[in-house]
C-alpha cells in the first residue's frame, strides 16, 4: 500500500455509494477511487468515467486480487454485504460498509470475526457520529449542560417510494433497518449504554398496492422502550412520507433539553396574503449530512493509512442489526421484548 494514498474500490454506484466515491475524488486528496464495481455495466462504465478510475467491473470477485486497491467502500444492497465483506477481508483490503451491515446478527458476527482474522480495518457508515450538530450535542452532554439524560427522541422521514426489493422483509429487514438504523445507532450513541426492552408497532399506510403480496411490509414506524441505566427512548420511522426528508432528535435531560436536526431546505421562509408562510423543506438526506459524510470518508482513509481504530465499528453496527431483529420481533408479535 502506497502510504501516502489510499486505492479505494467502490462496491455499488448508487446514490450512497456515489456520494462516498465523490468525496474520495473531488474533497479528499489521499484517496484515490482506482475501481468501480455495479452489477450494471452501464452504471458501473459510467460512474469509472465520472471518477477517472482505471477499472471498472460487474463482478467484484473479478477484482479481489488487483494490487491498487488498499480498502472497499460498499453501498451495495444489504443482503450482498455479508459476501462482499467476507471475501474482501480475506483478500487482505481494509473495509467500509454502508449501514445496514447485515441482515442478520449472526452475519454480523462473521464479518467482524473475518475482519479481525485477517486484521483489517472495518468501519460501518453511521454518518450522524461524525455530523458537526451530534458531535456538538455529545459534547454538551458531557459537560453536564443538559445534566442527565432521561428520555431520547429520534425520528426518520424519507419522501421516496420504496424499491422493490425493500417490500421484502427478509432481505430488506423493513425500514426499521433501511431508514431507522442511523436513529438506533444515534439513540445507542448518546445513552451510552445498551437497550433494555423494546415495544414496537407498525403499519403500512402509503404503499397499499403490494400488501397482498408483501404482507408484513410497513411503512410507517413506533418503537419505544428503555436502557439498561434506564434513559428512556422513542423512535419513530417513516418512508415515502413525499413531503421531504424529515430527521430530528431531541435529547432530554434533567435541567435541559437539546435539539438536533432541521427541515428547512435553507433559512428563508417566503408571506404572501393567498399563501401565507412559505418555507422550502429539505429534499433528501443526501444534502442534510452532506458534510458529515465528507467527515466520515476522511476519518476512514486516516483510520487505514494510519493504523487507527475507527469511531464505528463492526460492534456497532452488529448492535444496530440486533435491535433491528428484536424491533420486528415486536412488530410480528406484538409484545414487549427484551433486547
Amino acid at each position: 500500500m502506497n502510504n501516502d494514498k489510499l486505492g479505494i474500490c467502490l462496491v455499488g454506484a448508487g446514490r450512497a455509494g456515489m456520494i462516498h466515491a465523490r468525496n474520495y475524488f473531488e474533497r479528499i486528496t489521499n484517496a484515490d477511487v482506482v475501481c468501480v464495481v455495479d452489477a450494471v455495466s452501464e452504471a458501473a462504465e459510467q460512474a469509472a468515467s465520472e471518477l477517472k478510475a482505471a477499472r471498472f467491473d460487474t463482478d467484484y470477485r473479478n477484482v479481489l486480487d488487483d494490487d491498487r486497491i488498499d480498502a472497499v467502500v460498499i453501498a451495495a444492497p444489504t443482503d450482498l454485504h455479508k459476501r462482499v465483506v467476507l471475501d474482501f477481508a480475506d483478500a487482505g483490503k481494509s473495509i467500509f460498509c454502508e449501514k445496514p451491515m447485515g441482515v442478520t446478527v449472526a452475519e454480523c458476527d462473521e464479518m467482524i470475526q473475518r475482519c479481525e482474522a485477517n486484521k483489517v480495518i472495518l468501519q460501518i457508515g453511521f454518518m450522524r457520529r461524525h455530523d458537526s450538530s451530534f458531535v456538538q450535542a455529545k459534547e454538551q452532554i458531557a459537560a453536564g449542560d443538559i445534566g442527565d439524560i432521561v428520555l431520547i427522541q429520534s425520528c426518520t422521514r424519507g419522501p421516496s417510494k420504496p424499491k422493490p426489493w425493500m417490500y421484502d422483509i427478509s432481505k430488506s429487514n423493513g425500514i426499521l433497518a433501511e431508514v431507522n438504523s442511523h436513529d438506533i445507532d444515534s439513540v445507542r450513541w448518546f445513552a451510552e449504554s445498551e437497550m433494555d426492552q423494546l415495544y414496537a408497532i407498525a403499519g403500512n399506510f402509503r404503499n397499499r398496492e403490494i400488501a397482498e403480496q408483501y404482507p408484513d411490509y410497513y411503512d410507517n414506524l413506533v418503537m419505544s422502550g428503555t436502557f439498561k441505566n434506564g434513559i428512556q427512548f422513542v423512535i419513530t420511522g417513516a418512508s415515502y412520507v413525499q413531503y421531504g426528508y424529515d430527521s430530528r432528535m431531541e435529547i432530554v435531560g434533567t435541567k435541559g433539553r437539546i435539539q438536533i436536526g432541521r427541515n428547512d431546505k435553507a433559512f428563508y421562509n417566503c408571506t404572501t396574503p393567498g399563501r401565507g408562510t412559505c418555507t422550502p423543506f429539505i429534499e433528501s438526506w443526501t444534502s442534510l449530512f452532506h458534510e458529515a459524510y465528507l467527515a466520515e470518508d476522511r476519518h476512514f482513509v486516516d483510520c487505514v493509512l494510519n493504523g487507527r481504530n475507527p469511531k464505528v465499528t463492526g460492534l456497532d453496527g452488529r448492535m444496530a442489526v440486533h435491535i433491528v431483529e428484536v424491533g420486528n420481533e415486536s412488530i410480528r408479535e406484538r409484545k414487549i421484548k427484551k433486547v
